[in-house]
């Protein structure tokens, strides 16, 4: 017997739904060659952050403006900057490298909190052939001046000027911290957003005890991070029911994509699994993935997708509140003596 592994996600047509999501792995030509040729369903590039565009765009006021007023004519001397050695241009040109070699789609992702700047490369990496574009927000507020509904607000606002800009599918990939998420996922799908991947990983500080500063640490995720994923795409999925939903952090094996696909998910994005093992660990967990529909008579993705989501599972409340304290008891009676 044989599956149907193949799913749509952001209206583009995938293979399968295991996709490359954005890494060191999906930053290098070589590398996503072999993606493809190991079967993955689409990849995502590495974000281009808001603050390499900023930079780039001050070094070159600061290269302009350096003595500028000590000749009238001394502008007429600046030699014309080459675009290849500017990072967002050197993004570009990877991404037409990848668009160019590649046969699966290819996203491109822009990770900051403003609109600034990148509104402008947006656009541009559109016209690079992007088949779609993942907004990544990344915002920390510390002004107690700031309400959750600011903070909602400017990102509502922001996805709505990069819809604006371009033309391609526009995912947002967003953190798990806010207090009424079913409501902001509704509110991003308004201002213009196709997809929603659930959940960004963040940096999180630690401290240097012996230099005595503090540093950002880039810590792997463990399996059970996905289970955050998988609560919400199982409550959101049949409340956006026209909206990508894509899931990711936490995705290690075929099984844990299983579950996330049983839910409601269109994607199952991986990055971990896959600088740990190699690009070759998409096979695996492609034909895992349909050994076991194979048992369970599902004939395609499109069959079981969402056939666990909320509205479609026996127990609701399971993804609620309602067998937390039973779970505790159950736990306490099995390790307490």
């Amino acid at each position: 017997m044989s599956v149907d592994l193949s799913t749509v996600y952001l209206s583009l047509e995938l293979r399968n739904p295991i996709v490359a999501s954005s890494g060191p792995l999906t930053g290098n030509l070589a590398s996503l060659q072999r993606l493809e040729e190991a079967g993955v369903g689409a990849v995502v590039l590495p974000s281009l952050f808001e603050e390499q565009i900023v930079h780039d765009q001050l070094e070159v006021e600061r290269l302009y403006e350096f003595h500028a007023d000590a000749n009238a004519e001394s502008l007429d001397f600046f030699p014309e900057l080459n675009d290849q050695y500017s990072t967002p241009n050197a993004y570009l040109q990877r991404l037409e490298d990848a668009k160019r070699r590649l046969s699966i789609p290819v996203i491109a992702s822009l990770n900051g909190a403003s609109d600034g700047g990148w509104i402008d490369y947006a656009r541009q990496i559109e016209s690079a052939g992007a088949d779609a574009l993942e907004l990544n927000l990344y915002f920390v507020p510390t002004d107690p001046e700031m309400s959750s509904a600011d903070v909602e607000q400017r990102y509502v606002d922001l996805v709505a000027k990069v819809r604006d800009s371009i033309q391609i599918p526009l995912a947002v990939k967003i953190g798990a911290q806010f207090s009424a998420l079913p409501h902001f996922a509704g509110q991003l799908a308004l201002a213009g957003a196709d997809g929603l991947v659930l959940f960004n990983r963040y940096l999180e500080p630690d401290i240097d005890l012996d230099r005595l500063h503090i540093k950002p640490e880039l810590v792997f995720s463990q399996p059970f991070e996905s289970r955050a994923s998988l609560r919400w795409i199982a409550i959101l999925r049949d409340q956006l029911p026209t909206v990508s939903l894509a899931a990711t952090s936490g995705v290690h094996s075929s099984e844990t994509a299983a579950k996330l696909l049983l839910v409601g998910a269109d994607a199952v994005m991986m990055t971990c699994a896959l600088i740990t093992h190699g690009p070759g660990f998409v096979t695996k967990v492609v034909a895992e993935l349909a050994d076991w529909m194979v048992e369970k008579e599902y004939d395609s993705v499109g069959q079981l997708r969402g056939s666990m989501s909320r509205d479609n599972t026996p127990d609701a409340s399971a993804l609620e509140r309602a067998n937390y304290v039973q779970t505790l008891a159950e736990f306490t009676s099995r390790h307490v003596v």
